[in-house]
Parts: C-alpha cells; structure tokens; sequence
C-alpha cells in the first residue's frame, strides 16, 4: 500500500508543476466547469471525477441563476398613487408612503398615470450553502484514510463572484383598476478562481481561471389589476412573464421563459401601509413558491422607511455535499467527491431601506438587503440605490 500510496505523492506532484490557467474562455459556464475538474487527487476513477465536477458546476451554475435571474425585480408600483374622490370628482394621492421595494402594493398609479425610473445594485457572493468561497476551504476532491479524519490530499476551491445590475423599468396606469409595466436589467457578472492541492502540507496551484460577462439579462412584462379597492387598502393579482432575452450561457438569462402569478392584500391607512405578496412561479430557472410582507411608514411628507421579508422555495435548487467512497485501488483509502442533495430549498431574506421625495414626483430609493439562510449563493450585503419619475 506504501508504494501505492508514493506513486499517488509523484502524481499529484508532477501534476502541480504544470498548473493550468484558463483566461478568456467562452463563458462563465466553462470556467466554473473547469475549476471544478479535480487534476491533482489521484482518484483512480475518471468517470466519477467527471460526473462529481459535473455535479459541482450545475449546482454552482444553477445557485448563481437563481440569484441573477428569477430574483424579484423592483415593484413596478409607482411611489406616487391616485385615484378619483367620487364625491369631490377630484384626484388625490391614495397613500402618503412611498411603498416598498420588492413587494407590490394592492393599488395602481391611476388612470394614465406613468412612472418609469433606473435602479442599481451590486452583490459579492462569498458563501456558497454556508461554505465560505474566498479563503480556500470549499474541498471539491479528497483522499483520506479511514481511520483518520482529516483527508492527507485535497483540491480546494477558490472563488470570486461579483455581480452589479442596473434595471430599466417602467408603468403606466391604463385604467383606475389596470396597471401595465416592464422592467428591462442589465447586469455585469465577474467570476474568478483558483483550484489548489494540498498534500501533506504542501500547496501547488493547480489551476486558475477569470471571466466577465456584460450584457441585458431576462426581461419582464407585467400587468395588474385592483380587485377590490377601499380607502384603507385593497385585493390585486399581478402577472409577470419573465423572457428568455438574456445569454444563459454566461449565466445572464434563464434560457427559457417564466411565468409568475401574485396575489397581493394590502392595508393603507394614514403613513401606514402594509402588503403582503403570495407568489407562483413555473418555468424558468426552477417553479417556485414565494411569500413576502412589507412594512412602510411615511415618517415625513417627503420621507417613508420601508421593511420588507421574502421567502422563496426553489425547487431545483439543491445543497452540494461532499460524499465518501472507497478509493478503487488502495485500500484503506476513501474518496471525498462533491454530490448534488436533495433538490428543493427555501431562502429568505430580509430588506430595509427609506424612499425620499426631494421635489415635484421625483421619488429616490435606497436599500440594503440580506439572506437570513445559507441555501444557494449568498452575500453579506446587497445595496441598492433607485430614482423614480411619476408623470
């Protein structure tokens, strides 16, 4: 076993002196693809190497998807809502908050009341289901003996994910009760890594790889309509199609069309308002479940502060585990490879931010949001800063 074992030690060495490096591939698919390819390990089965980094790029591929297209984008909910006083026969504002970010309001602008604005965001995910990705501690590949707990040869990885969108969106009111709108993102996706062996202390780069991809992401049509409206709040259904416009090769777009349905109830009454979303989504990226509520107070005429949860059930997206087998050739060793878990995961986060009148229908928008689960891709913080213009 000894000299078993010594000729695992030269193969991994001979491997490490010639470290790969792959810089303007394709796309980020491959790059992700091809830090994942266990080189140094000597597993002795090539066959499941291939499907483990098979396993790890889609479940990777598949956690930045969800983040970067099936996300809510901004409501399409105007700041500023109207609507006719039967008694005066005037118009006036229907609410004194500006309302949330990502939950929609009960209520429409009005009739041919418009809207349309641009909002940023920029999100560094640095823990993939809890597992940190920057510091080198994510194993995709080990040997270890089985009495021992520690594996004597690993391949780790490390990665680095930026992501920055700007969303182009807009709505007009084309009845009291009817609302259309779109929103049209554009997103910069930057992915960097290394792929390092350790044997028995010693460190060799194994690979490195980078790429940036630019481009429009999916865009989304959206319509809704006011059920039920009161002068404290309202019942309304949305509707979003989310299409295939975006590149899904470079983790841009879906790479096929979604389709969302939202039931939304909501109390407005004084500074007061509060919204509560119910969601289903087919297609896509993954179906989906989702659920959100949102607070908001007018603390000031020009001035309204916003809280907001969202949860979302995926039901493709699925945990990457590391699993053990017995190493085919040497006894007494066992093989740590990457697997796909049990698909279907919840995530939620929360929102908080405030939204500033500064003059006229000019509404501006600044937020911070965060995960309260570890399930897919995560990141510490994700500002966002928006301006919109009613007319």
């Amino acid at each position: 076993m000894h000299k078993q074992i010594g000729r695992v030690l030269l193969g991994a060495c001979l491997v490490a002196f010639t470290a790969a490096e792959a810089r303007g591939q394709e796309t980020v698919t491959d790059i992700v693809a091809f830090l994942l390819t266990n080189q140094a390990v000597a597993t002795g089965d090539f066959e499941r190497d291939r499907a483990a980094a098979q396993v790890g790029a889609e479940t990777v591929t598949r956690a930045l998807i969800v983040n970067l297209t099936s996300v809510p984008i901004a409501t399409s909910s105007s700041g500023f809502l109207y609507r006719l006083n039967p008694q005066l026969g005037t118009v006036e504002r229907a609410t004194e908050s500006f309302g949330g970010f990502l939950i929609e309001r009960a209520l429409t602008p009005g009739h041919g009341r418009a809207s349309f604005g641009i909002s940023a965001s920029s999100s560094a995910f640095d823990h993939l289901d809890g597992q940190a990705l920057e510091d080198g501690s994510f194993l995709t590949t080990a040997n270890r003996f089985s009495d021992e707990a520690a594996p004597f040869d690993t391949e780790s990885l490390t990665l680095r994910v930026r992501s920055s969108t700007m969303t182009a969106f807009a709505s007009v009111g084309i009845t009291e009760r009817l609302e259309i709108g779109g929103a049209l993102p554009f997103v910069r996706l930057t992915v960097e890594g290394e792929r390092i062996n350790v044997y028995r202390g010693e460190t060799f780069l194994q690979a490195s790889g980078a790429a940036t991809a630019t481009g429009v992401a999916d865009a989304a049509l959206r319509a809704k309509y006011t059920l039920v409206s009161t002068r404290t709040g309202g019942f309304a259904l949305a509707a979003e199609v989310r299409l295939p416009t975006g590149d899904a090769d470079n983790l841009l777009g879906a790479g096929s069309a979604a389709y969302r349905l939202i039931g939304i109830g909501a109390v407005e009454r004084g500074p007061l308002m509060l919204s509560g979303n119910v969601g289903l989504i087919r297609g896509g990226v993954s179906d989906e479940r989702s659920i959100g509520g949102a607070a908001s107070v007018a603390v000031h005429p020009r001035v309204s502060v916003t809280a907001e949860i969202l949860a979302r059930n995926i039901s493709e997206l699925r945990p990457i585990e590391l699993a053990s087998q017995p190493h085919p050739t040497i006894q007494g060793v066992e093989t740590l490879r990457l697997i796909g878990g049990i698909p279907g995961r919840t995530i939620a986060g929360g929102i908080a931010g405030l939204k500033w009148n500064p003059g006229g229908t000019v509404v501006v928008g600044a937020s911070v949001r965060w995960s309260f689960t570890d399930a897919g891709l995560t990141a510490p913080l994700t500002p966002s800063l928006a301006i919109e213009y009613g007319f």
